[in-house]
């Protein structure tokens, strides 16, 4: 039997200018290891790895962290 993943990912990225000093974070509903990060010059990029769809596209650095509270 496969236990359901419970834990959200948070997605973090910076603050953008004019929201203070930390990072944004963002849900997803996969486990990290479902996401890829890749960067292209100063474009930072996180995309699900089965389907490609891109979740965030931007100003990096970003980090992907298994949220330590079930949802």
């Amino acid at each position: 039997m496969t236990a359901r993943w419970n834990y959200p990912t948070l997605l973090r990225t910076p603050a953008r200018k004019g929201e203070g000093g930390f990072p944004k974070q963002t849900l997803l509903p996969l486990e990290p290891q479902a996401y890829a990060i890749t960067q292209q010059g100063e474009t930072w990029r996180v995309a699900v790895k089965h389907t490609g769809e891109v979740i965030y596209a931007g100003p990096g650095p970003v980090q992907l962290v298994a949220s330590p509270a079930p949802f």
